[in-house]
């Protein structure tokens, strides 16, 4: 599999804040973490996770989806797709490999997750609009909704209004991948 190019998410993020018109200040209000956080972030001290950076852009109203499409040119709508032209938007132990480059003019987005051994999007929850769902390929995944926890393995699938509090964790000793949908493309 061919490595995505890494992207410099400190500029990035400080170029949608301004853009927004928020000082880092309000930008972590809103967002629910502190100030030093947004600071550090920006200056690619902090190499934030996969969860900590959809906080930060839940205070900015902005997908992970449509964060890391800024730059690229709009492409013409296609049908099809190679599995080397899925968008890599993950981070670190988990890879999110989204079907098609930009979303913004879509209202479903999917994607091929695979989390590593002891991977985790987080000790707080995600939270977004929505709806989701996905079915698991191969290995375990603790998928937590609300009060509820449940380990699913191959073939098993979860499905759940997206504002719920939730969060996915690979208690596997093997990768965890899984296909899932979400809509609209909020994450």
């Amino acid at each position: 599999m061919e490595k995505a190019p890494d992207i410099d998410i400190g500029s990035r993020l400080k170029a949608v804040r301004l853009a927004a018109k928020l000082s880092q200040r309000e930008l972590a209000r809103r967002a629910g973490v502190t100030n030093a956080t947004i600071s550090l972030i920006e200056a690619n001290q902090m190499n934030p996770s996969v969860g900590a950076l959809k906080r930060v852009l839940d205070g900015l109203a902005m997908s992970l989806a449509e964060f890391f499409a800024m730059e690229d040119a709009p492409a013409p709508r296609k049908a099809f797709y190679s599995a080397d032209e899925l968008a890599e938007v993950g981070k670190g132990k988990i890879s999110y490999r989204q079907v098609g480059a930009d979303l913004r003019s879509r209202a479903l987005q999917i994607l091929v997750e695979r989390y590593a051994p002891g991977a985790d999007t987080g000790r707080v929850m995600l939270r977004h609009e929505g709806e989701e769902g996905g079915v698991v390929i191969r290995g375990r995944m603790e998928v937590t909704v609300a009060d509820q926890v449940r380990v699913l393995g191959p073939g098993d699938a979860y499905y759940f209004e997206s504002d719920q509090p939730h969060r996915f964790r690979n208690v596997g000793r093997e990768p965890c991948e899984l296909i899932s949908a979400c809509t609209p493309p909020t994450f």
